[in-house]
């Protein structure tokens, strides 16, 4: 039975390797789920457009305008991203379920209207847990936790939890220490 499984992931490895888009294959995560992945984007074709893993249920626009740094906005299910104004996630930055990041806004005086503006910027080992919408121009630094269903509407700097509607400051955090090795399922 291992020698099975062993031989159907160097198949699932091999398909990876060489039929999806460089930024999709990754260590992060195990071959079996990002095969799932791969499925759904490219021969289902839904979120095709979209060169890194990405659950069916959640929607990316402009992934051209998205850096990503190794993190994979849009893998847990339901995440809404709008990168058309630009988003930077730093690595090591996970990003839950029912996560909306908006980066433009309508001009509140023609709806029909779309306004430029700074793209969202977050930092590197943050936690954008479950509910959560991020709004256009905010800045988050590095090791910032947000608060389940928080609205963040202004910048914060790093290593702080936040959460509220709006988001405000709830606890100062010590620097991250984690690293950056995965446990992946097997």
């Amino acid at each position: 039975m291992k020698l099975i499984k062993k031989i159907i992931k160097g198949i699932l490895r091999f398909i990876l390797q060489y039929f999806a888009p460089p930024d999709f294959f990754t260590e992060r995560h195990a071959i079996p789920v990002l095969f799932k992945y791969f499925f759904w984007q490219r021969v289902l074709r839904i979120n095709g457009h979209v060169d890194w893993p990405v659950h069916w249920s959640s929607v990316v626009k402009a992934p051209e305008k998205i850096v990503h740094n190794e993190s994979n906005p849009g893998m847990s299910h339901w995440v809404y991203i709008d990168g058309r104004n630009g988003i930077v996630i730093g690595e090591n930055t996970w990003v839950a379920s029912h996560v909306n990041m908006i980066s433009r806004n309508h001009d509140l005086t023609d709806y029909n209207k779309f306004m430029d503006g700074p793209p969202i910027r977050i930092g590197r080992d943050c936690w954008i847990t479950t509910g959560v919408t991020i709004t256009a121009g905010v800045e988050l630094g590095d090791h910032v936790i947000v608060a389940a269903g928080s609205v963040v509407t202004r910048s914060f700097p790093s290593d702080v939890m936040i959460g509220g509607v709006p988001a405000k400051i709830i606890k100062k955090l010590e620097p991250y220490q984690g690293s950056m090795e995965y446990n992946r399922m097997r």
